[in-house]
């Protein structure tokens, strides 16, 4: 192990947050304090960056420079300047063809415009759920073909988790290696473009700040954090983290409710 790490990359949910989406005060100290010794802090999540924010507020980033990789990588962020050093949409030819697929799957589905989410049915428990875990009120459109004229980062299939399983393959086979399909939660289904994901972005990120990967420490917990925990010189699964997360990485922490993050960046950033 690395022993000079430089930056540290957590997902939100189930990792940097407990269960009541908090960061505990021993979690908030040790990353103030690792900011204070110059260290990078940077926010890894599905969510929109509106639904970052809030976090990266109360972290200070935009004080110490710390970034937000939003939309599982779709943009990035830089918290000081404001400035997206990256962002990837999908194609606006794409939006029909995904909101055919959601209409013949029966499901329920979302995207995003500014600081608004587009629903199909904002009286979806799934949808509600998006708007309060993203801060982002609900727009609901009757004609969403209509109305998405132009690109969005990606699409959400809402539905509960044990039909959204039988769904993801389907979808995966009708749209094809040109996009990223993948469960984020059980009840939601990402449709991002293809070669977006964390550990792609952050290799983006790398390019911006001088950082190697060896200096970089990545703490997940869920699927979409796989690639990540994977690419990182430090790659760190949460107690409370899927399988294949756990076994894909080289340290495990204690659970996102028992300071799991805060006791990584006091072991490997602050000793």
């Amino acid at each position: 192990m690395h022993k000079n790490y430089e930056m540290i990359v957590l997902d939100l949910d189930g990792t940097l947050t407990d269960r009541e989406k908090k960061i505990t005060p021993r979690t908030r100290e040790a990353l103030m304090e690792a900011q204070r010794r110059g260290k990078k802090v940077v926010l890894a999540s599905g969510r929109p960056t509106p639904g970052v924010l809030p976090l990266a507020k109360e972290l200070a980033l935009a004080e110490y420079g710390g970034f937000i990789l939003s939309f599982n990588g779709g943009m990035i962020m830089n918290c000081a300047t404001g400035e997206v050093v990256f962002s990837r949409l999908l194609p606006v030819e794409a939006n029909r063809r995904i909101i055919e697929l959601a209409e013949d799957q029966r499901v329920d589905y979302l995207t995003y415009e500014g600081s608004r989410l587009i629903v199909n049915d904002r009286e979806c428990p799934y949808a509600q759920k998006e708007s309060r875990i993203s801060h982002m009120p609900m727009q609901e459109e009757q004609d969403m073909a209509a109305y998405l004229d132009f690109p969005v980062p990606k699409f959400l299939f809402l539905d509960d988790g044990d039909y959204l399983a039988l769904v993801e393959p389907r979808v995966k086979a009708m749209l094809g290696k040109n996009f990223s399909v993948y469960r984020s939660e059980p009840y939601f289904l990402e449709i991002l473009p293809k070669g977006i994901d964390k550990a792609q972005s952050l290799e983006r990120l790398l390019a911006v700040t001088g950082f190697s990967r060896e200096e970089m420490i990545a703490c997940g917990d869920g699927y979409n954090d796989l690639s990540m925990i994977r690419f990182a010189g430090l790659g760190v699964a949460m107690e409370n983290a899927v399988l294949p997360v756990r076994k894909a990485a080289d340290y495990i922490t204690d659970s996102n409710n028992d300071d799991g993050v805060g006791k990584v960046v006091e072991k490997f950033m602050l000793f």
